[in-house]
């Protein structure tokens, strides 16, 4: 099970030289197994994918939305491989009327005045369903379980298991050691890899720094590797990073989570691994 990270920040995503080694687009994530793609979240990391996926066209995938705040969804305007006939995606939205909300917000955004090209201009045959927690989505040889993360309006995470590995995403989670609810941490157990939310330093939650953000749904550096720590994960990568995070603060930041954590390191655009 190879992945490869397409956006790696939260809220908005920033540009410049200072972020440019971490990377400034928001959330997408690849998984590729046997020939079977997986696309997790459509942030504005999904453009880049989408090019490199039109170098080798038709363009089939399942794409699972963990939540539909615009930070995850506002890339898929610009995913060229859905203006494709040939393009066949299977789309999960996040709850049991999944189906319906996804469907509804990425047509909203493509509405005026949001956008000059409406959803109905997508040519590519296009597959709208619920991803319900505690339930099973099997395809190829993934197999994926969405289960509950506490944020605001709610998020989805989802543990995938292929190929004898288990990688788990949870991005969007206000979430420490001392609240991490018993049904996420047996979920959580010995994964293989663990992307987690990372987005504040512990000065930035409790407002030594700035406004306090406990509420606004994110966990801190420490947080996420207290927690890889107790579920017993061989790795962690920090994700979601602050928009307002420089290269230096986000690599300050994985440092800090090595002394929780040794295998803690940053999610950086276009960083593959390979589990298994």
């Amino acid at each position: 099970m190879d992945v490869r990270f397409w956006g790696v920040r939260g809220s908005v995503a920033s540009s410049g030289s200072n972020v440019a080694k971490i990377g400034g687009n928001t959330s997408c994530l690849e998984l590729e197994s046997q020939g079977h793609r997986l696309i997790f979240d459509a942030g504005t990391g999904l453009r880049s994918l989408g090019d490199c996926l039109m170098k080798s066209p038709p363009v089939k995938a399942t794409m699972l939305f963990s939540h539909l705040h615009w930070d995850h969804v506002q890339g898929f305007p610009f995913f060229s491989p859905a203006f494709m006939p040939t393009t066949e995606l299977t789309m999960y939205g996040p709850g049991a009327d999944g189906e319906q909300q996804l469907q509804s917000v990425l047509r909203k955004q493509m509405e005026p005045p949001n956008f000059p090209v409406p959803l109905s201009a997508m040519r590519a045959k296009m597959d709208f369903r619920s991803a319900v927690p505690g339930g099973v989505i099997e395809t190829g040889p993934f197999r994926i379980t969405p289960f509950d993360l506490p944020h605001p309006q709610g998020c989805i995470g989802y543990l995938v298991e292929a190929d004898g590995c288990r990688f788990a995403y949870c991005t969007d989670v206000e979430m420490t050691l001392e609240s991490l609810r018993s049904d996420v941490g047996d979920v959580l157990s010995g994964v293989d890899a663990l992307v987690l939310d990372a987005q504040y330093t512990r000065d930035e939650y409790e407002g030594r720094v700035g406004p306090p953000k406990k509420g606004w749904g994110h966990s801190t550096n420490v947080d996420a590797a207290r927690i890889a720590q107790s579920v017993g994960a061989g790795r962690l990568f920090l994700f979601h990073h602050d928009p307002g995070h420089v290269d230096t603060q986000v690599e300050d930041m994985a440092e800090e989570a090595r002394h929780y954590f040794p295998a803690s390191e940053p999610a950086r655009e276009n960083k593959r691994i390979s589990l298994g």
